[in-house]
């Protein structure tokens, strides 16, 4: 995993609205948020815009960790989707189209995070092959409904070709590494990367919740 998170410090390239975009943009409105002060946040299934059928489940073994890392007590993403779906709420739009203050009740949670897949693909081009992801996140008030923040979080990685040989075998190479990464892209640590910039970016992140140290201390950056 740690050769992974290196390669993508290295190779990954921020587009529209990302991690070096966020950074420029204008600091949110945090005021509803730290009203609310919610200390639990429960995941609902992600809505998959993308042509990935798998995207939803692979993004939901993502997710958790960084909310809890930003201090909040996230519910068990997979238990959650197993019971909504024996509440035969296992369709995402509709669940994502519904009340939050329903979910709420239903789990105990104080705010409820709803997640749009927009992309999660691989494009082949040639000798290089490009993946992509990108995300919506919001997050509402499970006791008013309302939302409490938002955010988008784009990141595309390339894989680098480390055959520093050329000619014939040398583009031979390339296109083998491409044709693999076409293959079998793994989209886990480019979805785990987008999402610990979406909630930890200075002034469009998350404020620190209850349970870490920084809770009620980062107002200056959030």
């Amino acid at each position: 995993m740690s050769r992974n998170i290196k390669a993508l410090l290295l190779c990954v390239l921020v587009l529209g609205l990302s991690g070096c975009a966020t950074q420029m943009s204008k600091k949110k409105d945090y005021t509803d948020l730290r009203t609310e002060a919610p200390r639990s946040i429960l995941v609902v299934p992600a809505i998959n815009r993308s042509v990935e059928v798998n995207a939803p489940d692979y993004f939901l073994s993502t997710i958790s960790r960084p909310l809890a890392e930003r201090g909040y007590y996230v519910f068990p993403v997979h238990l959650v989707k197993r019971m909504m779906e024996d509440d035969g709420l296992n369709d995402a739009d509709m669940v994502h189209a519904g009340d939050p203050q329903r979910m709420g009740k239903m789990f105990g949670s104080d705010a409820v995070m709803y997640i749009t897949i927009e992309r999660w693909d691989a494009q082949y081009v040639v000798l290089s092959t490009t993946v992509t992801v990108e995300m919506n996140y919001v997050l509402k008030s499970a006791s008013s409904g309302q939302t409490l923040w938002s955010n988008t979080q784009k990141l595309v990685y390339q894989p680098q070709n480390n055959n520093s040989g050329g000619g014939i075998a040398g583009l031979i190479a390339q296109a083998v590494v491409a044709a693999i990464a076409k293959a079998a892209p793994n989209y886990v640590p480019l979805a785990q990367q987008a999402n610990a910039l979406a909630v930890t970016t200075k002034g469009q992140g998350l404020p620190a919740g209850p349970y870490v140290d920084l809770y009620q201390k980062d107002q200056a950056d959030f």
